[in-house]
């Protein structure tokens, strides 16, 4: 392992990661693998899921008004220092090894990371301006109840990656 991806482990210790969610997720199923991966996932580095409750009364609210005031309240759970990764169908599509190498730079940075997969519809622009990066599971689309489950696993295996063990087969 080189010295740089060792570096990126210990420094990982230190950072924590967040992954913000809009609304719990549905189905026990979907629930079961994510509370194993995030498990797993602490095993590497501080870890946590933060779950917002869905807004109430959707149907009085527009879309614009509805993605206003999901934003308002991700923005109350991102500190100022914290690195905000949005995962957006307009971000970056990575293979896994690239998104581990990805990560280990951000961990190198000793900054929180905090991840937010949004509502239905996307995110509010105050929510866009504050990101960092964007990041996309695929061009395809993908329901919020499975790219919860997808990305907690590509996160794992990006762990596993970073630390040279053999979950990843390339």
């Amino acid at each position: 392992m080189s010295p740089r991806i060792c570096a990126s482990i210990i420094i990982s210790k230190i950072m924590k990661t967040t992954l913000i969610l809009i609304g719990k997720t549905d189905g026990k199923l979907y629930q079961s693998a994510i509370d194993d991966y995030a498990s797993r996932i602490s095993h590497y580095m501080p870890f946590n899921v933060k779950v917002i409750p869905d807004i109430k009364n959707t149907r009085a609210l527009s879309e614009e008004q509805q993605k206003e005031r999901e934003g308002n309240l991700i923005l109350e759970n991102v500190q100022t220092q914290d690195c905000l990764v949005l995962l957006d169908e307009r971000g970056e599509e990575r293979r896994s090894i690239e998104f581990a190498k990805w990560l280990g730079k951000r961990q190198a940075t000793g900054r929180n990371l905090v991840f937010v997969i949004g509502g239905p519809y996307g995110f509010s622009e105050a929510v866009y301006k504050r990101a960092e990066a964007m990041v996309s599971l695929s061009r395809m689309t993908f329901s919020h109840q499975m790219v919860r489950l997808i990305f907690i696993e590509q996160l794992y295996r990006a762990c596993t990656i970073l630390k040279g063990e053999k979950y990843h087969h390339e």
